[in-house]
């Protein structure tokens, strides 16, 4: 039986761990030829063996442009095209309005927004019609956590070039939409969890579903919107969030 993403070319940034690695097994065991990023070799090699399927693994910062440059020229040598693209590298770090330094700042925009903007736009002379993007949002881009600023703002931004990418692409014909986690149980949340007492118990009090997500739970949306089982969905936020923005 056919798989929803035979022989398709799919592309993620920061694949080695937690949403972007369960999303790449996702994937590959839907019949998908994987490429992984990362920064860590020792993971990367780590994660390629893990999702399996011929996964191919390319090491490389996002917010580097000669990394990406990499990653397509194999990419383009190997299948000559991009069929869908998660851009999901990013970094979360807090600092309040008054610790803000400029290396906070750089780092923080450099791999969410420079990232973002460089992956997609590299890949594009590979895309044709019926491609899908899929940008790593969050729903801190819609709220007003303590601390966060710099954070939230990237992720407002990438909720914002969903709306202007999918009218600037619709002469190619690539959809862009975002997923947005709320709170998920990936192996850094577990290490922030440790570290902070309380933490856990006021997220369950928060989160309307009384649980965080499961990054199987993410990974699923993200093939919802690279799939044609939403080829009429553009620009669109989807929120994985157990209602926490809504509610």
């Amino acid at each position: 039986m056919a798989k929803r993403f035979d022989d398709k070319v799919v592309v993620i940034t920061g694949g080695t761990e937690g949403i972007g690695l369960t999303t790449a097994k996702a994937f590959a065991a839907e019949g998908a030829h994987v490429y992984i990023t990362g920064r860590r070799r020792d993971r990367l090699d780590d994660a390629v063996e893990e999702i399996g399927d011929g996964a191919v693994g390319v090491q490389g910062d996002v917010s580097n442009l000669a990394d990406l440059d990499r990653l397509y020229a194999q990419i383009g040598g190997d299948h000559g095209r991009v069929d869908v693209v998660f851009a999901n590298a990013g970094v979360s770090e807090s600092a309040p309005v008054g610790g803000i330094d400029e290396d906070h700042f750089d780092r923080v925009f450099g791999i969410n927004v420079k990232g973002t903007v460089f992956t997609v736009q590299k890949a594009l002379p590979l895309m044709s019609a019926g491609g899908a993007v899929v940008l790593a949002g969050s729903g801190a881009g819609s709220k007003g956590f303590a601390d966060l600023s710099i954070y939230s703002a990237t992720k407002a931004a990438i909720r914002s070039f969903a709306r202007t990418w999918t009218t600037d692409l619709k002469s190619l014909g690539v959809r862009v939409n975002v997923v947005s986690p709320g709170m998920v149980l990936t192996p850094a949340m577990q290490t922030y969890l440790q570290n902070n007492e309380g933490a856990e118990q006021w997220m369950l009090q928060t989160i309307p579903f009384g649980r965080l997500a499961q990054t199987e739970e993410i990974a699923k949306a993200v093939l919802f919107l690279a799939s044609d089982e939403s080829s009429f969905v553009g620009g669109e936020e989807l929120l994985v969030d157990g209602g926490f923005v809504a509610v």
